[in-house]
């Protein structure tokens, strides 16, 4: 009896300490892999959208943490993303212009994503217009975040009061109606309405705003075809090869600017100011060129507005912009992790909810076609126009060098807007501009 007492108090015993041992491995919660996400989303409200987003994914994740980081505007974010990259302290994840992926190629900060994307079924359901800004010398670098395209908003009311009762369609159109628009409309006799605003300066966004002339136009950035194309980009090789500018469609897209100044159809922004919208929104410019992600902004001042696709001349073109995701080299746990972050992104109900709140145009083709998202076009008809010019959109080249070649065509416009030298002059001079780059590089 004595033995069995002795039995049961040690295995009582055991039991004591064993217990609290699984009680704490049951309690000890899966670990938790925290990823960080640089991005400069703007306007505040944008922001605001993703930090919903990105609560959500931590939310239905419970071994992914993500931390979303506003680091500034690009040109604030750039020096910050260099410095990470060479002291190898980078994020895991970054929100940027697509523009930047030649640059971290070349400084080894990506790893290819094209197995990755063709095993997911998320890859048939991506806006195939969109892979120009994926892909590089034959691999995919990141993923679109959002896209967005270049059209004309216009003042209906002030169509109405000069008579007009259609849309231009055409280049010629378009200089007639920005004429009949440009009006002295108090009697001073002093213009105070202009047709249509025109950014001055020599950055990108001047350069975003002018390539869908150069593509109407006939004109190309490169010798050969930048078209969509799935998969494969079509790009020139920057770094190699200079682009050619003084094509026939390059001058022709350069001297429409210039004749819409010249008859005063168009008026000039303040330098490097092009998408400030207050002449537009006081009345003071009947056409402004702009992208969905000022939909949002024109809803809330209740001003009436509308838009146009950009007008043609040899063929119907657009520039297409928006932000990708870079996955940058870390960690296989944490390069694994902001896979699934990814997935998230590119998904129909992330692109839905990202659309609707920003003005961006889903690249989830599901996604353009839901119920939610056809209720939202109904209540902004607008959102039609951009979503219609995807079709012939064209992505800017992502090739190392393009800030350059960038920064060579601002120059050129800027110089033939202020009336510094023909375009043939300024295209001429950016042209050599680029030579002399090449010739020195490859000495």
């Amino acid at each position: 009896m004595r033995v069995r007492q002795y039995l049961g108090c040690c295995l009582l015993c055991l039991c004591l300490l064993v217990l609290p041992g699984c009680q704490l491995a049951a309690a000890t919660p899966p670990a938790v892999t925290q990823l960080t996400l640089w991005q400069g989303v703007n306007p505040p409200p944008n922001r605001a959208v993703l930090q919903r987003l990105v609560d959500q994914f931590n939310q239905e994740h419970s071994t992914i943490h993500v931390e979303s980081q506003y680091v500034g505007q690009s040109d604030q974010q750039l020096p910050k993303i260099l410095a990470a990259i060479v002291g190898k302290s980078v994020p895991d994840l970054l929100w940027y212009s697509p523009l930047l992926t030649g640059r971290l190629v070349e400084l080894d900060a990506l790893y290819p994503l094209e197995d990755w994307l063709n095993a997911s079924p998320l890859r048939s359901q991506l806006d195939p217009a969109l892979f120009d800004s994926m892909v590089l010398e034959n691999h995919l670098w990141s993923i679109p975040f959002g896209t967005n395209n270049v059209g004309i908003f216009y003042r209906p009311n002030l169509f109405q009061a000069a008579g007009i009762t259609a849309l231009p369609k055409t280049w010629t159109e378009l200089r007639q109606v920005a004429h009949q628009l440009t009006r002295d409309t108090d009697g001073d006799g002093r213009t105070d309405q202009h047709g249509l605003l025109l950014p001055l300066g020599k950055g990108e966004w001047t350069v975003f705003m002018w390539l869908p002339f150069l593509w109407s136009g006939g004109g190309e950035l490169t010798g050969g075809d930048q078209g969509a194309n799935e998969g494969t980009l079509h790009a020139i090789d920057l770094p190699h090869t200079t682009p050619q500018l003084t094509s026939p469609g390059a001058i022709a897209a350069l001297q429409y600017w210039r004749d819409l100044l010249d008859d005063e159809s168009a008026i000039l922004s303040a330098p490097e100011r092009g998408y400030e919208l207050d002449g537009f929104l006081a009345g003071k410019v009947a056409m402004q060129l702009s992208g969905p992600w000022t939909l949002g902004q024109l809803q809330a001042t209740g001003v009436d507005f509308g838009v146009l696709p950009i007008p043609m001349q040899v063929t119907q073109a657009t520039a297409i912009g928006g932000e990708n995701l870079f996955l940058l080299k870390t960690t296989p746990e944490r390069e694994q992790a902001a896979r699934v972050f990814a997935e998230y992104v590119l998904s129909e109900s992330f692109q839905t909810q990202w659309a609707i709140g920003t003005g961006y145009l889903p690249t989830n083709l599901r996604s353009r076609h839901s119920n939610t998202y056809e209720a939202y076009k109904a209540q902004q008809p607008a959102v039609d126009v951009f979503l219609s010019q995807t079709a012939y959109g064209r992505s800017r080249p992502i090739a190392p060098g393009y800030n350059r070649l960038s920064e060579a065509l601002g120059r050129a416009i800027e110089a033939t807007l202020l009336g510094r030298s023909t375009p043939l002059q300024a295209l001429t001079a950016a042209q050599k501009r680029l030579d002399l780059f090449q010739s020195n590089r490859y000495q």
